[in-house]
């Protein structure tokens, strides 16, 4: 079996997609599949071009490396199906709402959500999920929909669940800069950092390259500031840089910290 072929073997059973089905998205045959993952043909570089672009794969690794099982799960769209997996399970059946019961709103219903945000009805038959250590009677929950809040693997991933509180329109002027907040406008569902309060709200991607959202007060929907989130997702070690960078900090603070007590003579 060449490496493409395992590789495409792999593909199927973490996706749980049959020969038959997987032929049908490439407009191949079956036998064709079967060969692949038997060794006795190669697909065509097309064929593979379509491959690697359907599953997020680089074409380098789909012809040169043997992937395993948890190496996949790491390419978003693997990590996004089991994501979406993790938040069913976590979805509350009984409908009777206990203060431990969140309402959720899940990435694929955000349109729905900006047009009944405010229709009670619409509301009180949102999914419940059950998340731990909530403080405020009114949380809500949002799952988060894209990598604006992820940077070098760390920080807030597509499936996450946002624990939020809402923030009274009065009060708009007084949110606080660097929290994190997800801002609700006719536009859409975003989770952005506030940096700058002016005539209007900048919020900030923690991603660069993700566009930054300047916002009148008299703009938003709804403003809820992100007090805590459930993960399925592990953050990957600090980079030596990283580390470095926080061990000078420490060290600047120390000596701000430690006044001298007198000069050697």
């Amino acid at each position: 079996m060449s490496i493409i072929g395992k590789n495409i073997k792999k593909i199927r059973a973490v996706k749980k997609i049959s020969q038959t089905d997987f032929a049908s998205l490439f407009d191949l045959s079956r036998g064709s599949v079967g060969s692949y993952e038997e060794g006795r043909a190669e697909p065509k570089i097309d064929a593979i071009i379509k491959i690697a672009n359907r599953f997020g794969l680089s074409i380098d690794l789909l012809l040169t490396k043997e992937l395993t099982v948890n190496e996949l799960y790491k390419f978003d769209i693997f990590k996004e199906e089991y994501a979406s997996d993790a938040i069913h399970r976590m979805i509350v059946q009984d409908k009777d709402l206990s203060k431990e019961d969140t309402p959720l709103v899940m990435k694929d219903h955000f349109l729905e959500y900006v047009v009944n945000n405010q229709n009670k009805d619409y509301i009180n038959n949102l999914p419940l999920v059950r998340l731990p250590n909530v403080q405020h009677e009114r949380t809500r929950g949002f799952e988060v929909s894209d990598q604006s809040m992820e940077l070098y693997g760390k920080g807030l991933h597509p499936g996450d669940i946002l624990s939020c509180f809402p923030v009274a329109e009065s009060v708009y002027a007084d949110a606080l800069p660097e929290k994190v907040y997800v801002v609700v406008n006719k536009k859409g569902i975003f989770v952005r950092r506030l940096r700058k309060q002016r005539t209007t709200l900048v919020f900030e991607a923690d991603n660069p390259s993700f566009a930054s959202l300047e916002i009148a007060p008299g703009d938003l929907l709804e403003l809820w500031q992100v007090d805590g989130f459930y993960s399925i997702c592990l953050n990957p070690p600090l980079l030596i840089e990283e580390r470095v960078a926080i061990l000078e900090k420490r060290m600047l603070e120390l000596e701000n910290y430690v006044e001298p007590t007198g000069k050697a003579g």
